[in-house]
């Protein structure tokens, strides 16, 4: 049987933590800077983690689970 390839995109975006979490990038910080406030584009800056929900899905694509 092959092995199982990892989803190039996904091994791009996202980042496991020590205690296993998936860390991820916010969306909406690339262009049309202009109008957003200086708050709302320091606060994309920030790494979030990937929701509960989601988390099987990522782990899937990075061949995790």
């Amino acid at each position: 049987m092959p092995k199982m390839k990892t989803n190039s995109g996904a091994k791009k975006r996202f980042a496991l933590t020590g205690t296993g979490k998936i860390k991820r990038k916010h969306a909406f910080k690339s262009h049309i800077l202009t109008k957003k406030t200086k708050k709302q584009k320091r606060n994309l800056t920030h790494t979030g983690l990937v929701a509960s929900v989601d988390s099987n899905n990522v782990k899937q694509m990075l061949c995790l689970k």
